[in-house]
């Protein structure tokens, strides 16, 4: 069982930045892909960012492409996303989810555990 938690969601204005973390139960943490979704009122839910378990393999959406960075520290078990440049139609709830595949995907039926989600409110 995988059990992820974000946090660091809030409200900031358009160009600000916001640092999004999420912690992820489970000793072999280092083997999972990991990404990041949102999901906007109204919207579906859309794929933000990626990478393999090795971390060689990264993997944007268009949209965010240049102005966010996903990373992760193994060693807590941890993978960020670095969100600068913020707009307001990057508002929406994010979810950090785990695929135990390990390669990574934009689908976000190949992910197989999810967080909660956190907020994001960009303010123009």
């Amino acid at each position: 069982q995988v059990q992820l938690v974000e946090s660091g969601g809030g409200l900031v204005q358009a160009g600000g930045s916001l640092r999004l973390s999420c912690l992820a139960s489970g000793r072999t943490f280092s083997s999972y892909a990991m990404g990041w979704f949102r999901q906007a009122p109204g919207k579906e839910r859309e794929f933000v960012a990626a990478f393999s378990w090795t971390g060689y393999n990264t993997y944007y959406a268009d949209s965010v492409q240049g102005r966010f960075t996903i990373s992760r520290d193994n060693a807590k078990n941890t993978v960020y996303l670095q969100m600068n440049s913020l707009k307001p139609e990057d508002t929406a709830v994010y979810y950090c989810a785990a695929d135990l595949r390990g390669t990574g995907s934009r689908l976000p039926t190949l992910y197989a555990y999810w967080g909660q989600g956190t907020q994001v409110t960009v303010s123009s």
